[in-house]
């Protein structure tokens, strides 16, 4: 990346939000910008926003178009990475085969690269994140949905088919074991995901007994059992049982020694706390080390700056 061009932008792309990032040849980011996503799925649409997005990005922090060298992306399904194609998202955006590199490039003139979502997190908690100096680890991210990064000798795995990490689709003791439709929310999601914890708390909300209302969030619910309410300490003793046997599992295959927990729900300490009690407990063969994202919500902008830096370095060592 020469002198000229050192600077390169990041983009989380979800569902709900868009969020982009610029930063210096360094990685540190000079400038933010964010828009809502709702309702948006065209894939043309959303591209319009990101070259929207860039110019705010310049225009803030005074950087002429020409001297951005390189863009990243993280998208909310399962990509081919190699080809730039998005090949299916959540209902949220609806998306089947997209070619968003090409339609990127087009748009903006400079090469751009995408990955999953998750797996460009991954990337950001090794680079600067939680997980920073460590060759072998896995990135959970427990929101809405559930997803894995795996990080395998310093290298971000993906599988043949670029579905590798979709645990939220494993059969565990006490999910549910029926068929699960394409698009719709894996067996460990309907437990462990946001809307899942929700649902166990209503299912078994009494008023009799427990003085909180029915109607609470995953991290609510994890907030009262620290403070002592029965109902929702039973909750938490459920997710963290079904977490603990999740990374059991995974930690008897990969032999990873640690495991990056993000998203709304994974970032909970007392989720972290009670999972890490029951590995400790069960730990004859594994004993993997359970730490929060240290990026938090920034990790999959740092990962998708990362990918975009990724791209200067090779043409800078491969130059045509």
């Amino acid at each position: 990346m020469s002198p000229e061009q050192k600077y390169v932008v990041g983009v989380d792309l979800g569902g709900t939000n868009l969020r982009l990032g610029l930063a210096n040849r360094d990685g540190a980011l000079v400038a933010r910008w964010s828009c809502p996503t709702v309702g948006i799925r065209d894939p043309k649409l959303v591209v319009d926003l990101i070259r929207d997005g860039v110019d705010h990005l310049g225009r803030q922090a005074s950087v002429p178009r020409r001297d951005i060298h390189s863009i990243g992306v993280g998208a909310p399904g399962i990509t081919n990475v190699e080809a730039g194609v998005v090949i299916a998202t959540s209902y949220l955006m609806g998306w089947r085969d997209v070619p968003l590199r090409d339609l990127l490039e087009a748009a903006l003139g400079i090469p751009a690269s995408v990955d999953n979502d998750v797996n460009v997190a991954a990337i950001g908690e090794s680079w600067v994140g939680a997980a920073k100096g460590t060759r072998d680890f896995v990135f959970l991210a427990i929101g809405t949905g559930i997803g894995a990064g795996i990080v395998l000798d310093g290298r971000c795995f993906r599988g043949a088919g670029w579905t590798a990490g979709e645990v939220g689709y494993m059969l565990l003791p006490g999910t549910p074991e029926v068929p699960v439709g394409r698009g719709q929310p894996g067996q460990v999601e309907e437990m462990l995901g946001g809307n899942g914890v929700k649902s166990q708390w209503q299912l078994i909300w009494k008023a009799d007994a427990t003085t909180l209302p029915k109607d609470l969030t995953a991290t609510e619910i994890f907030d009262q059992a620290l403070l002592g309410d029965s109902l929702a300490i039973e909750i938490l003793r459920r997710c963290a049982h079904i977490l603990a046997q999740l990374i059991y599992n995974i930690a008897l295959v990969l032999n990873c020694p640690l495991f990056v927990l993000g998203g709304g729900v994974g970032m909970h300490s007392g989720l972290r706390d009670e999972t890490q009690r029951l590995l400790d407990q069960w730990g004859t063969r594994v004993q993997p080390r359970l730490a929060l994202s240290s990026l938090g919500t920034d990790a999959q902008l740092m990962g998708a700056i990362r990918l975009a830096l990724d791209i200067g370095q090779s043409q800078t060592a491969h130059p045509d």
